[in-house]
């Protein structure tokens, strides 16, 4: 929690006067681990043209004062301190949630073009003529009262129906998934993201699959991760403890 605190990521996380919201990952871990394999790929790739190695760095700070991204940008730039969104885009508007008979889904706007598309395949062409909703600034201004309209055209559908709707209208737009729907997805099923290894015990472990692929190195699981105390013998007898002192530690309770 300490770096995304510093960074100020809460600080745009969540609905607005909510207060400091976390992300739902540890994404500071996550990214600064991404971000230092691919500074490592880098040195080795400029090691191939020099032939000398150098040091790698990076740090959950600075990977997360990155992946503030644009936001980050709007206040270096232009001195915009961004504040919490909920689930609307800072400046892409309509951008975000909206209700469906069954649930909620996912729409993005962005640009005059696809706000065109999208009023007609949401059957409200009217929107489209309203000074208040014409340019992208009034839309922006007048937000609240924009999708809380487009709610009430969207609640009369379902998900499924919406979806297809906008993605034959050319207007971006995706369902939003609880875990167990995201792998009963079908593309998530072709992607092969969950997958099997079998425990030494024979029964099946399942772990998400790597998220990039080879064409001629195709990753798979080679084995399940160890059990819990699984090679306390092997890392002791690094160590340098004998047979006897590992006995010992073990009838003591020790390990």
């Amino acid at each position: 929690m300490g770096m995304p605190t510093r960074t100020g990521l809460m600080s745009i996380t969540g609905l607005p006067g909510q207060g400091p919201v976390r992300v739902g990952i540890p994404i500071a871990d996550l990214c600064s681990g991404i971000f230092l394999a691919q500074g490592i790929l880098v040195a080795l790739i400029e090691r191939e043209t020099t032939g000398e190695g150098k040091w790698v760095h990076t740090s959950l700070l600075e990977a997360q004062l990155s992946m503030l991204d644009f936001q980050a940008s709007r206040w270096l730039i232009a001195n915009e301190v961004a504040k919490q969104a909920g689930n609307d885009h800072p400046t892409s508007i309509p951008t975000g949630v909206f209700k469906t008979t069954d649930g909620h889904i996912n729409i993005a706007t962005t640009g005059g073009a696809i706000w065109r598309r999208f009023c007609q395949a949401l059957g409200a062409e009217a929107l489209m003529q309203r000074p208040e909703y014409q340019e992208a600034k009034a839309r922006s201004q007048n937000r609240k009262a924009l999708n809380a309209e487009i709610d009430s055209y969207t609640q009369h559908k379902s998900s499924a129906e919406w979806i297809d709707i906008m993605n034959k209208a050319g207007v971006p737009c995706g369902p939003i998934y609880s875990i167990d729907q995201v792998f009963a997805d079908p593309q998530v099923a072709h992607l092969g993201m969950d997958q099997s290894v079998k425990k030494k015990d024979g029964s099946m472990l399942h772990v998400v699959g790597q998220p990039v692929g080879l064409s001629r190195t195709k990753s798979t699981i080679a084995a399940p991760p160890p059990a819990l105390g699984e090679h306390t013998n092997e890392v002791l007898k690094e160590f340098g403890f004998s047979a006897k002192d590992i006995a010992a530690l073990r009838k003591a309770r020790a390990v």
